[in-house]
């Protein structure tokens, strides 16, 4: 399965399996038909949750990370992404609030938590964006009041490409891993592509 997810979420979920959490992947969520703000043209179509990941050992809202992925080569611009679903603009052809729904509207806010209950049991969580890498001011994103109005005050954070690198290369051993990245990084690893310090050398 891991193998038709999109790379970013692969390496999510090898470095949430580093940190001991058991990971599922694409949940889907829409809003309830018989909610009164529920618009079929605009409610019918479901969304995914990229990434959950449960640890059986942390407690509070690290018990349970809820991961949405931006895998844009551009990489992930807080203030440009909230200014366009603010002014109701497009950004890559597409309205800017769609890419993050479930903090926009609260009707797919509260789609988004049910069903988070319905696979574990919990409403508490960490949201958290995953991006490739962030440009500019990460803390607007995560203190945006609406986001944790609409997440019911569980925490947003924002964690990009390199900080979840440099935490899976110095835990990479010559056990098979269990991704189709990790493997990847062991071959990089087995033919000295990496540094003594587990940095990419070429």
């Amino acid at each position: 399965m891991a193998a038709k997810e999109d790379i970013l979420e692969q390496i999510v979920e090898e470095y949430l399996l580093h940190a001991g959490y058991f990971v599922r992947h694409n949940l889907k969520f829409r809003p309830r038909s018989d909610d009164p703000r529920f618009i079929t043209s605009q409610h019918s179509n479901h969304s995914d949750i990229d990434v959950i990941g449960w640890h059986p050992k942390k407690t509070g809202y690290q018990k349970l990370v809820v991961v949405s992925c931006k895998s844009w080569q551009e990489g992930f611009n807080p203030a440009k992404q909230i200014n366009a679903a603010q002014k109701g603009t497009k950004l890559g052809g597409r309205e800017a609030w769609k890419s993050s729904r479930e903090l926009w509207r609260e009707i797919w806010a509260n789609a988004f938590i049910r069903e988070i209950e319905e696979a574990t049991g919990t409403k508490k969580f960490t949201y958290i964006t995953a991006a490739t890498h962030v440009v500019g001011d990460r803390s607007i994103w995560e203190n945006h009041l609406m986001f944790r109005k609409h997440l019911k005050g569980n925490p947003v954070k924002i964690i990009d490409l390199a900080e979840m690198m440099n935490f899976i290369l110095p835990k990479l051993s010559t056990t098979v891993a269990g991704t189709e990245v990790g493997r990847t990084l062991q071959l990089f690893k087995a033919a000295g592509l990496l540094s003594k310090d587990n940095k990419l050398s070429v």
